[in-house]
């Protein structure tokens, strides 16, 4: 089972994802934000860093993928480590 710290790692890596990805089309947080329906930053920008414990979920991962143009695996690069380190265990 995955601990509180490992599922809040795996955020962690789904928000450095989509900053990266994000970045590379030079999209701003706002303009992300607009496309998926907000009117502020406040939830791109929180969940980016996972900041008071903001985190996007499996509907925003669709839209990001859809807005960014970017298979959904790519988003989720990195989190299978996580659950693989957690099976170790």
């Amino acid at each position: 089972m995955l601990s509180e710290e490992q599922i809040l790692e795996a955020y962690k890596r789904i928000g450095k994802n989509i900053a990266k990805a994000r970045k590379e089309r030079k999209i701003s947080q706002l303009a992300l934000s607009l496309e998926m329906g907000y009117k502020s930053v406040s939830l791109v920008s929180f969940a980016e860093i996972c900041l008071n414990g903001v985190h996007f979920n499996i509907t925003h991962l669709f839209q990001i993928s859809i807005i960014l143009n970017v298979p959904l695996i790519e988003l989720l690069d990195g989190v299978q480590d996580i659950i693989d380190m957690s099976v170790a265990e």
